[in-house]
């Protein structure tokens, strides 16, 4: 894999016009798209078919969490979309994260799976919040166990802070996917995520994929910002 099909961009944009023209700047510099809750809710479904009719490969990262047979039909109905990945919650438990699993192998088209990932702790969530809420396990803790959950009823890979990747690549062996949102290059700010790294750092660490928007979409020149961030991973 070459450094810039690491780097997921995510077209957390607020309409169709505005994700396309990304995509457009963008094809040929990154290697995935990202569709998150904001643009879908934007634009609907029909996203999705554009980004690829522009040769991109989506990931549809609406963190699927309810009940079993709910996520099974919303898994389908994401594989039917041909999407490259999509995401779960890792807390929905291990029956829901089973029927998202079977939903999408057997909805594939032309046998083309989507790689399922697993959502464990948000990167906006520290070990302070984490308590506010009423958990009594630290990130790592429940990083850990959700995604040791997660490979159990063989979910493909896991979204996690790059702060718990060489744990989880220690802990789950070379066959899973880790996807790695909060990265930030040197030269950009942090932001709203708190557990942060480099792409450089990142993929030593054991990442398969990075998840970086504003770095990228808010540059005044978003390819050159690509291009910058691929010349980091291999440096």
């Amino acid at each position: 894999m070459k450094p810039y099909e690491k780097i997921i961009v995510a077209l957390d944009v607020e309409n169709e016009r505005a994700a396309l023209s990304l995509v457009k700047k963008l094809k040929g510099r990154v290697g995935v798209f990202k569709v998150g809750k904001e643009l879908f809710t934007a634009a609907g479904p029909g996203i999705v078919k554009k980004i690829q009719k522009l040769g991109g490969r989506v990931f549809l990262d609406l963190k699927f969490h309810d009940i079993p047979n709910t996520v099974a039909k919303a898994v389908a109905q994401a594989a039917k979309l041909g999407v490259y990945m999509m995401t779960i919650h890792a807390s929905g438990g291990t029956e829901m994260m089973a029927s998202a699993v079977n939903a999408a192998r057997e909805n594939a088209p032309k046998g083309k799976k989507p790689i399922l990932l697993a959502v464990t702790v948000l990167t906006s969530l520290d070990d302070d919040a984490l308590k506010k809420i009423g958990f009594n396990q630290g990130a790592e803790q429940m990083v850990l166990r959700l995604a040791q959950m997660a490979r159990e009823v063989g979910v493909d890979g896991i979204v996690s802070s790059p702060k718990e990747l060489k744990m989880l690549r220690t802990a789950l062996g070379p066959s899973m996917v880790l996807v790695t949102p909060g990265i930030r290059p040197a030269w950009s700010a942090a932001g709203d995520q708190k557990r942060i790294t480099t792409p450089a750092q990142a993929v030593k660490d054991g990442c398969n994929f990075m998840v970086i928007g504003r770095p990228i979409t808010a540059h005044k020149n978003p390819a050159e910002a690509a291009k910058l961030i691929a010349k980091e991973i291999i440096s």
